[in-house]
């Protein structure tokens, strides 16, 4: 079979060169799972940790742009600076011979562009539980000063265990002055659907337009379709421009005023109506979810403070020029716009667009623009050539009834806005900032400052404010108090010192140190009774979220010994053996006629438990007890001899010698007198 270097047969190679490639000696490249203008996405397996990952890889040619080599860096390190459960990671970032690529996470799923088509339009309830995930991790982005810059349902992953993460932040930038204020005429990147009315505009950048992608996300969830839809990308960004995005009631019937307000502050054209970052457009959406748990239908308080204050006409320059990725596509980069003389006339704003990579022009898209207000020059000017409309007299009466009539209408127009809307003033973002900033904010919106009690919290620092009462965005009159809640802090308490308690005083120790009884554990000790804590996991001193478990370790008392019998061993070995055991060894050492020397004769206890400490008593064969052959006994009678003998201890036997006369007389013996040897052995005694 013909097979290639891959192991793989002819007719299955990849048609991806990428494929089974290793990148920098690491990352072992698998199938494809997305494509996009810029780069591809494979699952991949890291060689050196034996995991899966996701590798982003930049388009063949691409690598060579500094501008796009500089956005994958960036990508990197954007959501490098970022640790948050909703944001995709990025592990690693590298170069292998021109082939640019970032190490993610990999997620596998499906994503949020997938659920939309497959059950939109969905329950408010669910549109804002799948848009809460989104919102916490852009809050994250924004408190760590970075806008994420193309929010889309595309870059909503859902994992298949119902994780949600934010993912792409190439496109993502710090928050400074040159990105709140890009020049018109810059390159603008985003997805055209998402993009907010200043993006098109001006090319402002800052967490407002995350906040207006994320509205037009939720106005999707709620609806099923994009708010602004045209024939090409121009005609789709100045409806963005020039048109409110709709209520989501209009499309569906029945969804609370205050949703539809929710979407509309999200998503007003006026940047500094929308909440002040991705932070405050969360606290929101938790008023809202919490009036649809309660199952409110209309709330017109909470629909007034979520509803824009008032509508805004935005200055669309004479010279627009932004810029579009691929033909036909959904990314917005560069529409060079010419438009006529702003002069307060009706006007029609025509554009030509061209692709970045063939250069082609598609049909330019034209579109009436009212403007509102007068040119540079006063009021409307004449038709060219035309004489100027005969004035017609006026008697001095009707003058002054114009001008009383004039006075009238404008002390009530007046008098209804200062009524109205005129007292009022809305409440700026600031959640998450210090004290300090927190009260500069307040007073330049003509609030006062008040301080209720600090709250501890597992996401915003000490010292910085968790949250305002009204919230962020609310509506309230001038001069009105904002009360701040500073955070304390993650909430921890150190583990008590345990040991030498009983259990019930461990439990109730843990009560106090705002902290939860895990298990009891026993174990022998040597140290502390049976009953008594010996420590504790977590030690003591370490600090725990309120109501952590802690395991209890208690002593169950000495360990027992099992006894073991060396009667009839070596007598060393028994002691060594039982004093390594920690038991107390009495040892006696006794003649023994039946045991060897050096061998246990008896052993007290010799079977059972014991503990630590306790004594086991050895008796010890010394051997046999020796005695000497009494003297004398050569040349005296046998029956005198036997008896001396006898009386010793030893056994006595007669023989005669070679030398025998039958005298009777003891001629020789054996062993020879003064002889040690042991008791009861027996002694020879040769007759002559």
């Amino acid at each position: 079979m013909d097979v290639d270097a891959q192991g793989l047969p002819a007719e299955g190679r990849p048609t991806d060169p990428l494929v089974g490639r290793v990148l920098d000696s690491r990352y072992r490249i698998g199938p494809r799972v997305a494509r996009g203008g810029m780069a591809s996405v494979y699952e991949a397996v890291d060689l050196r940790l034996d995991r899966v990952v996701a590798v982003k890889v930049m388009h063949a040619g691409l690598g060579d742009d500094d501008e796009f080599a500089a956005r994958f860096v960036r990508e990197a390190r954007a959501a490098a600076r970022l640790s948050h459960p909703h944001v995709v990671g990025v592990f690693d970032q590298g170069d292998d011979h021109g082939t640019v690529f970032l190490a993610m996470e990999y997620v596998p799923g499906h994503t949020l562009r997938d659920l939309i088509r497959k059950e939109a339009p969905l329950a408010p309830t669910k549109a804002l539980a799948l848009i809460d995930p989104v919102l916490s991790a852009l809050a994250a982005a924004h408190r760590a000063g970075l806008i994420h810059r193309d929010i889309k349902p595309e870059n909503v992953l859902i994992a298949d265990d119902g994780r949600i993460k934010v993912a792409d932040f190439g496109l993502a930038k710090a928050v400074s002055s040159d990105t709140q204020h890009t020049a018109t005429g810059g390159i603008l990147i985003g997805t055209v659907s998402y993009l907010a009315p200043e993006l098109v505009v001006d090319g402002t950048s800052d967490a407002r337009a995350d906040v207006y992608a994320a509205g037009v996300v939720l106005y999707e969830l709620l609806t099923g379709s994009k708010p602004h839809e045209g024939e090409s990308p121009i005609a789709v960004a100045y409806k963005h421009v020039h048109e409110d995005v709709p209520a989501p009631s209009a499309l569906v019937p029945g969804l609370p005023p205050y949703v539809d307000a929710l979407v509309a502050r999200a998503t007003s054209r006026d940047r500094n109506n929308r909440p002040a970052d991705a932070g405050v457009f969360l606290h929101q959406v938790h008023r809202v979810r919490q009036a649809l748990a309660e199952g409110v239908t209309d709330d017109p308080e909470l629909t007034a403070d979520l509803a824009p204050s008032a509508p805004v006409v935005l200055d669309v320059p004479d010279d627009l020029s932004i810029s579009i990725g691929e033909p036909g596509g959904d990314t917005l980069e560069r529409i060079p716009a010419v438009t006529d003389d702003l002069a307060g006339y009706p006007m029609e704003h025509t554009a030509a667009i061209t692709t970045g990579s063939s250069g082609s022009t598609l049909p330019a898209a034209t579109e009436p623009v009212p403007v509102l207000r007068g040119g540079p020059s006063g009021p409307p000017r004449p038709p060219a050539g035309g004489q100027p409309p005969p004035r017609r007299s006026r008697s001095r009466r009707g003058l002054a009834l114009f001008l009383v009539a004039l006075l009238l209408a404008a002390g009530a127009g007046v008098g209804a806005w200062w009524f109205g809307v005129g007292r009022y003033t809305v409440t700026p973002g600031v959640l998450g900032v210090s004290q300090s900033v927190a009260a500069q904010r307040l007073a330049a919106e003509g609030l006062d400052v008040k301080v209720g009690s600090p709250e501890y919290s597992e996401t915003v620092d000490k010292g910085l404010v968790l949250h305002s009462d009204p919230d962020p965005g609310s509506r309230v009159l001038g001069g009105s108090s904002v009360t701040l809640v500073l955070s304390l802090g993650k909430e921890r308490y150190a583990s008590p010192k345990l040991r030498g308690k009983t259990e019930d005083q461990a439990q109730d120790a843990l009560r106090k140190a705002h902290l939860s009884f895990g298990r009891s554990i026993e174990k022998y000790s040597e140290a502390l009774p049976a009953g008594t804590v010996l420590g504790s996991d977590p030690k003591p001193g370490t600090m725990l979220r309120p109501d952590s478990a802690v395991d209890v370790f208690l002593s169950k008392g000495p360990k027992p010994i099992d006894v073991r019998d060396f009667t009839g061993r070596k007598g060393g070995l028994a002691v060594s053996t039982l004093e390594r055991q920690g038991l107390t060894v009495e040892r006696t050492d006794e003649f023994n006629d039946s045991v060897p020397e050096g061998r246990v004769i008896s052993q007290d206890p010799d079977s059972g438990q014991l503990f630590k400490g306790d004594t086991v008593r050895l008796v010890v064969s010394k051997g046999p007890e020796l005695i000497a052959v009494p003297d004398g006994l050569r040349g005296s009678g046998v029956e005198a001899a036997r008896t001396r003998l006898l009386d010793a201890g030893f056994q006595v036997d007669v023989e005669n010698s070679d030398q025998y006369l039958g005298l009777g007389f003891v001629f020789q013996v054996q062993p020879g007198s003064g002889e040690l040897v042991p008791r009861g052995s027996t002694i020879t005694l040769y007759l002559i």
